[in-house]
């Protein structure tokens, strides 16, 4: 795709924009098979390409410049703001948002926030949409200025946005490097923001993680969710599991599931899914992965875990080798913590890998793995 922001160097988020998108898929497929080129039993299927344009369902705009004339992007080196409000990666119903982000920044007279002279009050526009169309609208205050002026804009706003939308106010006092704080207050009466991939309810809530591109995400529950089915283990773990995607996916008759997540926020969200889809043998807690595992007392058939960059830990990788667990499904955003990780499950044979394409325009790249024990 063609990016005048990139040509004008005035971002360059998008490392590979000027790359042929085939070209891309085939070095990250490239890559991660050079990263896990030790497991020579490992085979790849064809990767998950994705949209190359328009397949962010998240945008986290920085406002700055004035209240006259804000700017809805990003920061330059010097702390200025850079519009980007056409960026091509952006899904286009989010685009079509700022020109409404701005005409409220204008009648609400909200001060953007000056990072160069630390003055000023709205850090922050997080929008998030759902498949079903339905946003959800994040308003990031320095203080609570302008809390009641949004608050009380609420009917208006709401106006302007898809039904079923979510919108909530951030405070993020202290002046550093990060999109939110740790208060927030939700306006409307709805509070999670719904997606329905592949027909399975998910409940997304403002300080949530929900995967940026919808499409690979809902591709991904489905590779892991056939694996789980081809092997049928009455008991499953999806360990990092966030807002349950994998979980939900791989529950059913005759399986118990348990999500385990350190956020209580994606816990709750997850609990409000399997309660939607009736699900009593669906169960998440709000706990560290790798103490949930050492404490446990007893283990599934199966596992899957979906950790952050950094991998699994030490502890929690000689816990999955030396028990009798017979299947692992390892998603991972990071081959090389990944290859660390499979070398350290020396009980288990990676069978299946397959490159899904959840950051086209950049270098990185989500890979699920398929392990199983080895046969004493």
């Amino acid at each position: 795709m063609e990016c005048l922001y990139f040509s004008a160097s005035r971002c360059r988020s998008c490392t590979q924009m000027t790359v042929p998108y085939a070209r891309q898929l085939q070095a990250k497929v490239e890559d991660c098979q050079h990263q896990l080129s030790g497991f020579g039993s490992l085979k790849f299927l064809p990767a998950q390409a994705s949209n190359e344009q328009g397949f962010r369902n998240k945008a986290k705009m920085v406002i700055s410049g004035t209240t006259g004339e804000p700017t809805i992007g990003i920061l330059d080196a010097d702390g200025h703001g850079v519009d980007l409000r056409n960026c091509g990666v952006i899904a286009p119903a989010l685009r079509s948002l700022f020109p409404v982000i701005e005409h409220f920044i204008k009648e609400l007279k909200l001060i953007p926030y000056n990072v160069p002279k630390r003055k000023g009050e709205l850090k922050h526009v997080i929008l998030t949409l759902s498949d079903t169309g339905a946003v959800m609208v994040r308003w990031v205050l320095r203080t609570k200025k302008h809390f009641v002026a949004l608050r009380d804009s609420l009917p208006q706003f709401l106006e302007q946005l898809p039904r079923h939308s979510v919108v909530s106010v951030n405070f993020l006092p202290e002046h550093k490097a990060v999109l939110e704080g740790e208060e927030e207050i939700i306006l409307t009466r709805r509070s999670t923001l719904e997606f329905g991939l592949n027909g399975v309810p998910m409940h997304l809530r403002p300080q949530g993680f929900f995967q940026t591109n919808t499409e690979i995400a809902a591709a991904l529950y489905r590779q892991a969710r056939q694996w789980i089915d081809d092997v049928n283990p009455e008991s499953v773990w999806d360990l990092y599991s966030g807002v349950g995607g994998f979980a939900l996916h791989c529950a059913g008759e005759d399986r118990t599931v348990y999500g385990i997540e350190t956020s209580t926020e994606a816990v709750a969200a997850a609990k409000t899914s399997a309660d939607s889809l009736g699900l009593a043998d669906a169960h998440f807690v709000a706990q560290d992965a790798t103490e949930f595992a050492l404490n446990a007392g007893w283990a599934p058939d199966a596992v899957i875990v979906n950790p952050p960059r950094r991998g699994i830990s030490a502890e929690l990788s000689k816990w999955l080798n030396d028990s009798d667990i017979q299947h692992v499904i390892y998603s991972s955003c990071n081959a090389t913590s990944l290859a660390r990780d499979l070398e350290r499950l020396g009980n288990y044979t990676p069978q299946l890998a397959r490159v899904m394409d959840m950051f086209p325009q950049t270098d990185h790249y989500e890979v699920i793995v398929k392990l199983e024990r080895n046969v004493a």
